[in-house]
């Protein structure tokens, strides 16, 4: 019996009766129904709100990043079932370990980021502290606070796991309870992912809610705090966008749309260069690649008038070489479009990107005989069609209607005669740029060259209308991700048809969750709220060394002024000595005389190496290691017979909850260090990082 797929709301799952049925993309056979039970999406915000927020609120960055750590190890050890059901999506195992691994590896690098930048509250303070009065008693800053809301994510049906988790990860972090609405022809990879986290009982309840089928009013009801993300068709975010809820209430809407996406060949490449096999291999792989179903997929490939014919060669011959049907037969790596109803849309816009471009390969279903497996005569497979505009100037439907799927076109553009050496002149690059803006905005595009001017002159150009970039030659080639490949600490989305949104992009991504609010008030005051120590701000000193305390017994605040010392010319010497710097400024009166510094002065480095000595403190203790420096400048200079004097203040803290090999628990301290002159003037000012052990258990 054909399993009835449930959605995943207010801690149940809600779904008996059978819908729609969802076929396998392989040889058509039933493999799922959606359920026809509607859904109260009240409740499921009611669930969110009052059950989901408050349990998220409990925890603070560092253990959200710890969740989303085990979540992804869970995950993991439990893959191979998503492999099982991902093949019915007509996914390779590649296409499936895209999506699958994609999906978990952003989880790890999100739990990664926020166990290494986030704090252990729940506030950011992004700062930095501006002084706002003459005095030093009022000041202003930024903080970035959980919005208090709901987070829906409405996804497409081409990565079912990673298009869940990418926008999960950084809402997690955020702590925004998510509403997943997957697409429904692939909804039953969605569902299997969701029982899977259910399972491990690792989110807190109420974090994430399933919907099968439609959203019905759930737009509607959503309020201030919430947000709203979409990926899928530049038309479906056009609708979306513009819901009246959304723009009474102000409501944030991320879209990320598909968009026609460009590979411009160079005109310095050459059929004999390296680079000119690998912009084939991209446009290849991108077309066959989940079969063409990817957002970021090379929709149109830009090359050199006098190029064409030789790419076009090459590309056809390639795809003539790959193997299509039911990716679980040996040596297939192309499998099917995820759903009939997509093999009939995507036919339909072949058709009509014929009438403006000729056909060089593919263009419709293959014969069954040329497909390998059983029964895949009934399955949604789709030939790789390759398709030339040699006017791409005067065809604009080229750049306006794009087949999603195993479908590219070529494009000429001009860049002088074949063989002239001006076809390496960077100018000639801009007749490329011209068609790739024709697309309106889009994800990504890649230029291959192998000449440093002509990508200085096009990628300025070139971004302003796409999110990413790639400038592809053989040394990038040999480490590449690929044209089609967004990475969790790289921005995805890109302006005009691409939606202008943004999602991934390391921490801009949570960033993008919260809440912003500047801040002002005494130094004291801001130091309260922020959790972090601010300049000016009242400090605690004691006959404690702050060196001296563990982790739980420091307070944010905690402080030494140290004892003084005089710089000599002996200093000098000896640091130069030790170091190898000689230069003038340190050791030759008489240039150092005519400077701007009228004097000879000390090394900068000497200053931070003396502040040192003057508030370390030397034996065994808390203090197990120094680990960089943040935020250095030398601010006024030091000259022979000036006194320094530093103070260390406690900053920040940072509990990751770990423990090292012998079981100890540790914390991260970030010091304040100011160091001042004979005057009280600051000359040098930095953050020390250090790990600080907690007291034994």
């Amino acid at each position: 019996m054909t399993p009835t797929l449930q959605s995943w709301i207010a801690g149940r799952w809600i779904g008996h009766s059978a819908g729609q049925t969802l076929r396998s993309a392989i040889d058509g056979r039933p493999v799922a129904s959606t359920h026809t039970e509607a859904l109260d999406f009240a409740e499921a915000l009611e669930h969110a709100r009052g059950t989901g927020l408050p349990g998220l609120m409990q925890l603070d960055f560092q253990q959200r990043a710890a969740r989303l750590k085990a979540l992804a190890r869970f995950l993991g050890e439990h893959k191979e079932s998503l492999y099982a059901v991902s093949a019915h999506t007509g996914a390779t195992r590649s296409d499936s370990w895209v999506d699958i691994e994609g999906g978990i590896g952003t989880l790890f690098a999100y739990a990664s980021l926020g166990s290494n930048e986030l704090p252990s509250g729940n506030l950011v303070h992004e700062g930095p502290v501006l002084a706002l009065g003459k005095g030093g008693g009022f000041a202003g800053t930024h903080i970035l606070v959980p919005r208090g809301g709901v987070a829906v994510h409405i996804n497409a049906f081409n990565f079912p796991v990673w298009g869940l988790l990418e926008k999960f990860a950084p809402s997690f972090l955020a702590a925004m309870p998510c509403i997943g609405k997957p697409a429904t022809a692939t909804s039953y990879l969605t569902e299997a992912l969701c029982r899977l986290i259910d399972r491990s009982g690792i989110l807190p309840l109420g974090s994430l809610q399933l919907v099968i089928g439609g959203t019905g009013d759930l737009l509607d009801r959503l309020e201030e705090p919430d947000v709203v993300t979409f990926t899928g068709s530049a038309d479906t975010a056009a609708r979306l966008r513009v819901n009246r809820n959304l723009v009474l209430r102000s409501i944030p809407f991320n879209a990320e749309a598909d968009s026609l996406n460009a590979a411009i060949l160079a005109p310095d490449v050459t059929p004999d260069d390296p680079e000119f096999d690998l912009f084939v291999k991209e446009v290849a792989r991108e077309m066959t690649v989940k079969a063409g179903q990817k957002c970021t997929a090379i929709r149109r490939a830009i090359v050199p008038r006098q190029q064409v014919d030789a790419v076009a060669e090459r590309l056809v011959a390639r795809l003539k070489a790959i193997a299509i049907g039911d990716p679980s037969v040996e040596g297939v790596k192309m499998g099917a479009l995820a759903s009939h109803a997509q093999q009939s849309d995507v036919g339909d816009r072949v058709r009509s990107l014929r009438e403006s471009a000729e056909l060089l390969l593919g263009g419709g279903v293959p014969e069954a005989a040329t497909l390998r497996g059983q029964g895949v005569g009934e399955g949604a497979f789709f030939s790789p069609t390759l398709l030339l505009a040699r006017d791409p100037v005067g065809q604009p439907s080229v750049h306006d209607i794009e087949a999603f799927g195993p479908v590219s076109t070529l494009m000429a553009y001009d860049a002088g005669a074949a063989g002239d050496a001006a076809a390496r002149d960077p100018a000639f690059i801009d007749g490329a740029l011209a068609l790739a803006r024709k697309g309106r905005g889009s994800l990504v595009a890649s230029l291959v060259t192998r000449t440093p001017a002509i990508a200085a002159r096009a990628i300025p150009q070139a971004a302003a209308w796409h999110g990413r970039l790639l400038v592809l030659d053989r040394t990038a080639a040999v480490e590449s991700t690929g044209h089609g490949s967004p990475l969790p600490g790289l921005k995805h989305g890109g302006p005009g048809r691409a939606g202008g949104g943004e999602e991934l992009g390391g921490l801009r991504a949570v960033h993008h969750l919260l809440q912003r609010c500047a801040v002002q008030g005494s130094p004291t005051m801001l130091a309260a709220v922020t959790g972090e120590h601010v300049r000016g701000a009242t400090v605690t000193e004691s006959a404690v060394h702050p060196f001296r305390k563990h982790f739980e017994e420091l307070a944010i605040g905690d402080s030494l002024l140290t004892h003084r010392r005089t710089v000599t010319e002996a200093d000098i010497v000896a640091f130069g000595g030790i170091s190898g710097d000689f230069f003038y400024m340190h050791f030759d009166e008489l240039a150092a005389r005519e400077s701007a510094f009228g004097q000879r002065i000390a090394h900068g480095y000497f200053v931070l190496s003396a502040a040192a000595g003057l508030f370390v403190s030397p034996a065994p203790g808390p203090v197990l290691a120094n680990y960089g420096l943040d935020t250095l400048r030398f601010v006024k200079p030091v000259g022979i017979g000036d006194t320094i004097q530093a103070r260390l203040t406690a900053k920040r803290k940072i509990d990751r909850n770990k423990v090292d090999a012998q079981g100890r628990g540790q914390g991260v301290v970030a010091w304040d260090v100011e160091v001042t002159n004979q005057q009280g003037e600051l000359v040098a000012s930095y953050d020390i990082l250090t790990l600080v052990a907690k007291k034994a258990a």
